[in-house]
């Protein structure tokens, strides 16, 4: 049996510290790719009306049907990454992708919009689900926690550029079509440097290549991968890449309770692309090119909660796996700062629907949006970290039945947003909003609670938590005579 040996310099948690943080900055650039195209239209939507003589609703479409991608994709990409790579569907996706930009960038009617866009979206989900799961691959448990809290960054960097640039392409003598030539030179970029750069990280892919090269060198056709002794069936494969994501969804009550937690969350952040152009745009005045920098500050408190959780929240953790040594680290002590950020989620919302008011200065409900930016980072760094340390080997497959959730409601949310924000006004909608965000604080505390008995419970989730940190402290204590 072809394994890693200690110190095998072919395991990816082996490669120099330097090497695995370039390959996350390129993973979090992969996902800033996908994020940052499914916004990017909301700045040109009156262009599009002019050009299409098309209805806000119709509009509104455009930008969420890329989201609705997201529904089928990730149920394909993650398991596929699990067994041919993570590389093949990297390139494969990002080649697909960027042709259907250029489909967007030349589309002469309102049906290839929408056509393009949604398929732009289902292969724009291979970088959601397969990037995280670079990390996991890279990173042990104990080491993870930064390279998320920049990781999941990107999420909410792509959201928030996109419609500043739309909105400075808006504005400017450049047609609309710009911003899809723009996103096909992206996704260019992307491809070349997964191409030139990424290595294969799946260790079990790695380890059959491993054995594959042993064979050709030795001759000797006794030398095989544990991923090679276990052949599946065409049915096999194809139940474990359609149908594993889904019964883990429906089997698994703690990816069940994240995962509708997180879709909510996800669903609030792009509600904003149709609220704030009704609270900036309409109450105080803003230009396209105004409202799109008005999202900035959601990047900004993104960003200042990744501090937080380097400078505060890691140094938690580390401690953790010092008192836990040499068990692993129950998941659960990923979700500390979520038990804070959960109550500021709520709170942003009901401080911003109080100041959307004319008469109150913009820079108000600016700076609640950074409140926002900074506690949706912060639930996020928790339960996207919990979600990997709990699933481990099928954390791509976790990641993706989380991201056909998130995107239901990503894709669900816009298209009823602008008629609650201007039939309950500004505040009472964001208000509403607020109070269903209140009536999800406690999931966290749960989690904490009562999550090691539930990963007990679960066919997917390994479990190898020590039950009691300190029996073991006492049984290394030498006895006194």
């Amino acid at each position: 049996m072809v394994t890693f040996a200690d110190g095998d310099s072919e395991n990816p948690v082996n490669w120099k510290r330097s090497y695995r943080w370039f390959l996350s900055v390129l993973a979090g650039l992969f996902i800033l790719n996908s994020t940052f195209a499914s916004s990017a239209p909301s700045g040109i939507t009156s262009d599009l009306m002019d050009e299409f003589t098309i209805s806000q609703e119709v509009t509104t479409l455009v930008i969420s049907v890329f989201v609705g991608g997201y529904v089928i994709g990730p149920l394909l990409w993650g398991p596929l990454s699990e067994e041919y790579g993570r590389r093949p569907v990297f390139i494969f996706t990002f080649l697909v992708y960027g042709a259907f930009q250029v489909g967007m960038a030349l589309a002469p009617n309102t049906a290839s919009l929408i056509v393009f866009r949604f398929l732009g979206g289902l292969f724009a989900a291979g970088p959601l689900t397969n990037s995280g799961a670079i990390i996991a691959d890279m990173w042990p448990t104990e080491e993870r926690g930064n390279p998320m809290s920049f990781f999941v960054c990107a999420p909410f960097a792509g959201p928030a550029l996109g419609p500043v640039v739309s909105g400075f392409i808006s504005v400017s003598p450049a047609s609309w079509r710009w911003l899809f030539w723009t996103l096909t030179m992206f996704a260019g970029v992307c491809l070349a440097i997964v191409i030139l750069l990424v290595p294969e990280t799946y260790k079990p892919i790695i380890l059959v290549r491993k054995a594959r090269r042993i064979r050709e060198e030795t001759g000797d056709e006794r030398y095989h991968a544990p991923m090679e002794i276990t052949k599946k069936t065409a049915a096999e494969q194809l139940e474990i890449v359609l149908g594993r994501p889904y019964k883990m969804l429906t089997q698994e009550p703690m990816l069940i309770t994240c995962t509708i937690y997180m879709s909510f969350v996800y669903g609030c952040l792009y509600l904003l692309f149709e609220s704030y152009p009704i609270v900036f745009g309409k109450l105080h005045g803003f230009r396209a090119q105004g409202v799109g920098l008005a999202f900035l500050p959601i990047l900004v408190g993104a960003v200042l909660a990744s501090l937080v959780y380097v400078v505060f929240f890691d140094p938690m953790y580390q401690k953790a796996v010092v008192k836990h040594a040499p068990h692993v680290v129950p998941a659960e002590e990923r979700l500390t700062m979520s038990l804070y950020t959960s109550f500021l989620f709520s709170l942003s919302l009901f401080l911003f629907g109080a100041t959307s008011f004319p008469h109150v200065s913009f820079w108000a409900p600016l700076m609640f949006g950074g409140l926002f930016g900074f506690s949706v980072m912060g639930l996020y760094l928790s339960f996207f970290t919990y979600i990997i340390d709990t699933y481990v080997s099928v954390a791509a497959s976790a990641l993706a039945a989380n991201t056909v959730c998130r995107a239901v409601f990503g894709a669900a949310f816009p298209l009823f947003a602008r008629q609650m924000y201007e039939r309950l006004n500004p505040r009472w909608a964001s208000v509403l909003i607020g109070f269903i965000a209140l009536i999800m604080v406690p999931i966290p505390f749960v989690f904490v609670k009562y999550g090691a008995s539930l990963r007990r419970k679960s066919s997917f989730a390994p479990f190898h938590d020590n039950p009691d940190p300190d029996a073991d402290k006492e049984a290394t204590e030498p006895e006194t005579v």
